[in-house]
C-alpha cells in the first residue's frame, strides 16, 4: 500500500529522539508521516522480531542484550516509516525485509553527516556514489512491495543536487526528502529553499522539504517557496512536537509532560527518553536548573513519573500490566 506523499506533514528522522512515544505524540498534534531515527543494517540483523503481548507492540530485539532496537504499534503501521542505515545492497534488503510488513515505508538515509555514519561508508557519504546509491534502492524495489524513499542533503552545487535527484528518481522510490543543507553547513546556516525548489522542477516524483521550519505558518511558507509535496521538520519539532498542529503551539511544558506519560506508558528506554528530554529543556531552559540536575540523576521510568508527578498514572500502569 502506498503512501500518500501530497501535502503531508512530516516528523523528520532524528537520533535517539524518533522512539515510539515521540512519533505517536507528533501524530496527536497532527502529523501524517513519522519516521523513526536511523538504524544502521548490521543493527538490524542481530535483532529478532518479537509480539509483545504486554504493550501491544512488535518489537526489534537484539539477541544477547536483549535491548529494544526499533518499536512499533498497529495504530502507526500506515504512517512510521522506518529509515536504515546502510552501504551494502544485500544488507539493506535483508534489514528491510526483518520490518517492512509492520511499517509503512522504507527509507535510506543518504544525508547523515555524522561520523559514525559517514566513517561506515553511510548517510551522506553516499551523496559521492550514485552508482552504489542506484544499486542499493533498485535492490530493495525489486525484492519488496513496501514504499521505498530516501532523504539527502545538497550537494556543492544545484546541478548536481538535481542530477542525483534525477538518478534516484528512475530507481523507482516513492518520495525523496531534501534537507535544504550542504553536509559542510551548520544548523545555524540557513536552509537554501531555492535549491530544494530546483529538485522539485527537475523531478516528478513528491519531493519533501525540509530545512528551518519553527512554526506551523513555516509549513505554507516552505510549500510554496519550493513547490515540494510535503514538508518535514526536525528541530522544531523536537523543541515542540505541537508545531504540527493548525490550533498553534502549546505550552511546551504540557508537550513535555505528555511526552514523559508516553515514554511511561510505553516503557521506553530511560536513557533515550531523559536524552529528548534534555534536549527540550536545553532549548527553553537550563540542564543547570533543578529540573536538568533531577533528569540527570533518574535512573528509571519511574524516577521521571515522580520527577514530573506521574506517580499515580505509573502506579495505575504496573497494576494494570502484571508483567509490565
Amino acid at each position: 500500500m502506498e503512501i500518500d506523499y501530497w501535502n503531508k506533514l512530516v516528523l523528520a528522522p532524528m537520533v535517539r529522539v524518533g522512539t515510539m512515544p515521540f512519533r505517536m505524540l507528533a501524530a496527536e498534534y497532527g502529523a501524517h508521516i513519522t519516521y523513526g531515527e536511523e538504524i544502521i543494517d548490521h543493527k538490524i540483523l542481530k535483532c529478532e522480531r518479537r509480539v509483545n503481548d504486554v504493550l501491544g507492540t512488535v518489537d526489534l530485539v537484539e539477541r544477547g542484550t536483549e535491548s529494544v532496537v526499533f518499536r512499533t504499534c498497529p495504530e502507526e503501521k500506515n504512517r512510521v516509516v522506518f529509515q536504515i542505515g546502510t552501504s551494502d545492497p544485500v544488507r539493506a534488503l535483508r534489514a528491510a525485509q526483518t520490518v517492512c510488513t509492520d511499517v509503512a515505508a522504507v527509507d535510506i538515509n543518504m544525508g547523515c553527516p555524522k561520523a559514525f555514519s559517514v566513517s561506515g561508508g553511510m548517510g551522506a557519504a553516499l551523496l559521492s556514489k550514485p552508482d552504489l546509491i542506484h544499486d542499493i534502492l533498485t535492490t530493495l524495489k525489486r525484492n519488496l512491495d513496501t514504499p521505498i524513499t530516501c532523504k539527502i542533503r545538497l550537494l556543492k552545487s544545484p546541478q548536481d543536487t538535481v542530477e542525483l535527484a534525477r538518478r534516484i528518481e528512475k530507481t523507482g522510490v516513492s518520495a525523496l526528502a531534501v534537507h535544504g543543507r550542504k553536509v559542510s553547513d551548520r544548523p545555524r546556516d540557513p536552509a537554501k529553499w531555492n535549491e530544494i525548489a530546483d529538485v522539485v522542477a527537475a523531478v516528478s516524483i513528491p519531493v519533501i522539504a525540509n530545512g528551518d521550519v519553527f512554526e506551523y505558518e513555516d509549513f505554507e511558507r516552505i510549500k510554496l517557496a519550493t513547490g515540494a509535496s510535503s514538508v518535514m521538520v526536525a528541530r522544531g519539532a523536537l523543541w515542540n512536537a505541537s508545531v504540527f498542529s493548525p490550533k498553534g503551539k502549546l505550552p511546551w511544558e504540557d508537550v513535555k509532560r505528555e511526552f514523559v506519560r508516553k515514554s511511561i506508558f510505553w516503557d521506553n528506554d530511560v536513557k533515550t527518553t531523559k536524552y529528548t528530554l534534555k534536549e527540550m529543556i536545553v532549548h527553553h531552559s537550563s540542564l543547570e536548573r533543578p529540573e536538568g540536575k533531577a533528569i540527570n540523576k533518574s535512573e528509571t521510568l519511574a524516577d521521571l513519573a515522580q520527577l514530573y508527578e506521574e506517580d499515580i498514572y505509573y502506579k495505575h500502569l504496573l497494576k494494570s500490566r502484571p508483567s509490565f
